[in-house]
């Protein structure tokens, strides 16, 4: 305002409606920036277009997939795998999948991967998922155009391997492995012994080529170290850096796994006693129970070889104040995934084991699934 003029006067020339409007500003300058501004709201997408949005109904299309135990988390969460934001499929409020969208950084690496909306699958969907899940999400794929850029297929033998982990070495050094005349790379980790072993991995193969397979103790991953557990599994990791990953890999998982190498295939005939495409319908009571068989067990013996004597003392001198104190509590964090019925159907199983010291599995044909 021009220093001097009368302030009244000043407010009357250039005030209007609440608004700051110099004279010296003509109607037609007005017209092009409204017009302008008009293009530019017009050009931004519809909010049911939005990233989020897109986001959150690919994470419903995926969780029905799944089947219907599992749910979209209601709230927007922090990503992973730098994704900036993430929709939480859950099973029992207990996280099992997730859809990452945004990048969490400007990067110039992370350019590409801000145009993308990512799905992650864990192992613990695929066992409790219902049994037609693969044929389900195969049509999702297809009708997203999407890329499967890690497929993971396994091969679990609930009474082990025969030669067990040992017997595998030795194919690898006998060149059984070898891919049209090349021997893979080789990696072992855990506890090898000549008379024994326990939570032993076998590697074949490299991310960085896209196909590797880890041969390896389940049970001891999942029941413990110390526990008699027999199961064990062949796992197949396709990777998508140098090779497109097929829909067909969840609609004919035994055709690409047998085609991994010869040895893939051998295992595959030597140990299912199954039809030539087994149903995935057919591996998922057994390793659904086995895998909360195995979550209890490790809270089972915790309780037993740590808590047993705090517990006996609490429940010794406290009365009533201790079903106070254990009474409405939750279920541990690894056991909160499964529903309280199976839960409770493996304890009194596991704690009967645990108790005598028997075996763990027997009995079971091994299993194929995706």
């Amino acid at each position: 305002m021009p220093v001097g003029r009368d302030l009244d006067s000043w407010y009357a020339e250039n005030i209007k409606d609440g608004c700051y409007c110099p004279r010296f500003v003509s109607d037609q300058h007005w017209q092009e920036k409204l017009l302008g501004l008009s293009k530019v709201l017009n050009s931004l997408p519809d909010a049911d277009f939005a990233a989020s949005a897109q986001a959150k109904e690919l994470a419903t299309q995926v969780a029905a997939c799944l089947g219907h135990e599992f749910s979209l988390h209601p709230e927007m969460l922090k990503g992973h795998d730098f994704y900036r934001f993430r929709w939480s499929i859950v099973r029992n409020d207990k996280e099992v999948a997730w859809v990452g969208f945004l990048a969490s950084s400007t990067s110039p690496r992370q350019k590409s991967q801000a145009n993308t909306i990512h799905v992650n699958i864990t192992g613990t969907a695929c066992t409790f998922a219902e049994p037609v899940w693969p044929s389900r999400m195969v049509e999702l794929i297809e009708e997203t155009n999407a890329k499967i850029t890690r497929c993971d297929l396994a091969l679990d033998f609930f009474d082990g391997i025969s030669g067990g982990l040992q017997r595998v070495k030795a194919d690898y050094e006998a060149g059984a492995m070898k891919v049209r005349g090349n021997q893979p790379k080789c990696n072992m980790l855990g506890v090898w012994l000549d008379s024994g072993g326990h939570s032993r991995s076998f590697y074949i193969g490299s991310k960085e080529a896209g196909k590797q397979t880890n041969i390896y103790e389940k049970g001891h991953q999942l029941f413990g170290p110390q526990d008699t557990s027999a199961w064990q599994r062949i796992e197949l990791r396709y990777g998508n850096k140098l090779r497109e990953l097929s829909p067909d890999m969840l609609r004919r998982p035994t055709d690409f796994f047998a085609g991994a190498s010869d040895w893939h295939e051998k295992l595959l005939k030597e140990h299912g006693d199954l039809a030539p495409a087994p149903s995935p319908a057919l591996v998922k009571p057994r390793r659904a129970l086995e895998t909360v068989r195995a979550e209890v067990s490790r809270n089972i013996r915790w309780l037993l070889n740590t808590a047993a004597p705090s517990v006996a003392l609490a429940f010794h001198h406290l009365g009533d104040e201790f079903l106070e104190i254990v009474t409405g509590k939750s279920a541990p964090g690894r056991l909160q995934s499964f529903a309280h019925s199976e839960v409770q159907n493996a304890y009194a199983s596991a704690f009967s084991r645990l108790s005598s010291g028997s075996r763990a599995g027997g009995g079971a044909v091994p299993a194929f699934a995706p």
